[in-house]
């Protein structure tokens, strides 16, 4: 009886696309502990756990990246550090939120291995194909019109054709309650994770894994992440898909 249960527990574990726990590696250690990273950002570690973000996503050394909306450039500036010199940022911004950032994470980076372009929000075009698609906060943007009406199955499919075989895509956003639709979506600045998983697998990916480092259960996902009793400390997930 101990066998089979151990045997069902073990096929269970081996069936479900859950994150394990996961020593951090040194060359992601040396990135978040980099002197050269900005005080604003390092103030913000203990909310938003680089190292586990990292970690889980597999960014490694050498590796071509793909990163959305890398605004002032929080983990730009680590993912730079990781991939070192063999490896390369490419990051894709929305042309309407660029305030001058762009060149200003570009010319930062001491490898410079990152490469900033502006485009409409939801376009990608990057130069050539990519190890990792990185999405962090902003996958949910895309439901929000005003920021520039996107396709989200052709976004998708785009990221899917960008990456190698066996690429990953990398999400993290704030979790919302179940029916949360696009006008929700713009108040609250939060998508469910369910619909991101159904609209990413429609494209080809496979989910390999979820994380829960930054789940967060004082969260009932009924306020604005910019709430100022709530921001920092949404419930969020990470959600890594593969490209088979």
């Amino acid at each position: 009886m101990l066998i089979r249960s151990f045997v069902a527990a073990l096929s269970l574990t081996l069936a479900t696309p859950f994150a394990t726990s996961a020593a951090t590696p040194d060359y992601v250690s040396k990135a978040v502990a980099d002197p050269s990273r900005p005080k604003a950002d390092t103030d913000r570690d203990a909310l938003r756990l680089p190292a586990e973000t990292i970690t889980f996503a597999g960014v490694k050394p050498g590796m071509k990246v793909g990163e959305l909306a890398p605004g002032g450039g929080y983990f730009t500036r680590m993912l730079s550090d990781v991939v070192g010199p063999s490896g390369h940022i490419y990051g894709v911004e929305n042309k309407q939120w660029d305030d001058g950032s762009d060149a200003k994470v570009a010319a930062a980076v001491k490898n410079h291995n990152v490469t900033m372009q502006d485009g409409q929000f939801g376009d990608v075009h990057l130069p050539e194909k990519v190890d990792l698609f990185w999405v962090t906060q902003n996958y949910h943007d895309m439901h929000i019109a005003k920021y520039n009406p996107v396709d989200i199955a052709t976004f998708n499919k785009d990221v899917f054709d960008a990456l190698k075989p066996g690429g990953v895509y990398f999400i993290t956003d704030h979790q919302a309650n179940p029916g949360t639709d696009d006008a929700q979506i713009a108040k609250l600045h939060r998508i469910e994770k369910a619909q991101v998983i159904r609209e990413v697998e429609a494209a080809g990916f496979k989910l390999a894994g979820e994380g829960d480092a930054l789940h967060r259960t004082g969260d009932d996902h009924t306020k604005s992440i910019f709430d100022k009793s709530i921001r920092g400390h949404t419930d969020q997930y990470m959600l890594r898909f593969v490209k088979p």
